[in-house]
């Protein structure tokens, strides 16, 4: 009976992949694997997020086949379920999946910066959050940006893939230096050196040096940086030459975590040159801009008021 069902389920998943199945076999292939998904038993603790580890399976079979074929949505419960399926079956089954002390790294009013245990190090902004396991242990490198703004410089390796969570969005690396910048409505990739992957609900996009990608609104989309970000300014001293206000304003929202609010929009268009150091606080900075402007900036918690 076991060998019927497992020939009978191979020969139909076989079917569908040549998108030869009639629409009564893929709803019966989609059927048994919901409902396999939704009876089998599921080890969190070495396992992880059922959600999760479907989605995510579901994200990269859509990843290697491209955007020419479109798949049912129930295709990520019946790769989970499967695997579940083949250990009912007695097959021999490990998951590659060890279970990894998690640390928190979070920032107040000023920037800093961390090494991880693969020699990757990250520049978080004021007022953010980053998760990451004391020790990588399985196949691939994952992290969580849950707050704020980082840069980051991953070190090299092309068997452990790097992979930082940050909202909605899954960034995909082996070795580069990226900006990521997470906000209540949006996130951004922003790509120094190497090549990056985001994806999200379905949709990729692959990046270069100097190309950013956007999720808002539940949609991700591909544009070219500004060349403000195209450096670490985390760790390094900014000269803005003969720049605007709200392109200063910009880099001082994602190095101290702060939002500006100002009464008068045509002030975002004065034009100056700052010097910013590495390790200036916000306070310094804004006591600069105030020399040249004229301006009056004040700080309450994480808003910053113009007047």
């Amino acid at each position: 009976m076991i060998k019927r069902i497992k020939h009978s389920l191979e020969y139909l998943i076989d079917k569908s992949s040549r998108e030869k199945t009639s629409i009564a076999e893929e709803n019966l292939l989609n059927d048994f694997a919901f409902t396999q998904y939704q009876l089998s038993k599921w080890n969190a603790v070495s396992m992880g997020n059922s959600d999760e580890v479907s989605q995510e399976i579901y994200e990269n079979i859509q990843l290697r086949i491209g955007k020419k074929k479109t798949f049912n949505p129930y295709l990520k419960y019946m790769a989970a379920a499967s695997i579940l399926f083949l250990v009912g079956l007695g097959f021999f089954f490990r998951p590659n999946i060890a279970v990894e002390k998690q640390l928190s790294f979070k920032t107040s009013d000023t920037p800093k910066s961390i090494e991880l245990s693969d020699g990757s190090k990250i520049y978080l902004a004021a007022n953010s959050l980053f998760e990451y396991p004391e020790k990588f242990e399985g196949d691939q490198r994952k992290v969580s940006l849950l707050k704020g703004n980082a840069f980051f410089e991953i070190a090299k390796d092309k068997k452990h893939p790097f992979i930082i969570s940050s909202g909605e969005i899954k960034t995909r690396v082996v070795g580069t230096s990226f900006h990521i910048q997470l906000s209540k409505s949006k996130c951004e990739v922003i790509v120094v050196t190497g090549k990056v992957n985001v994806s999200s609900k379905g949709q990729s996009v692959d990046l270069v040096p100097n190309e950013e990608a956007l999720f808002e609104s539940q949609k991700l989309s591909k544009q070219m940086a500004d060349k403000s970000f195209l450096v670490n300014w985390y760790n390094t001293d900014v000269t803005l030459d003969q720049t605007t206000l709200k392109q200063v304003i910009t880099i001082l929202q994602y190095k101290y975590g702060v939002s500006f609010q100002y009464n008068n929009e045509h002030v975002l268009a004065t034009p100056l040159t700052v010097f910013i150091k590495k390790d200036a606080s916000l306070e310094n900075v804004l006591e600069q801009i105030n020399y040249i402007t004229n301006l009056k900036f004040k700080v309450y918690g994480e808003i910053v008021k113009v007047d």
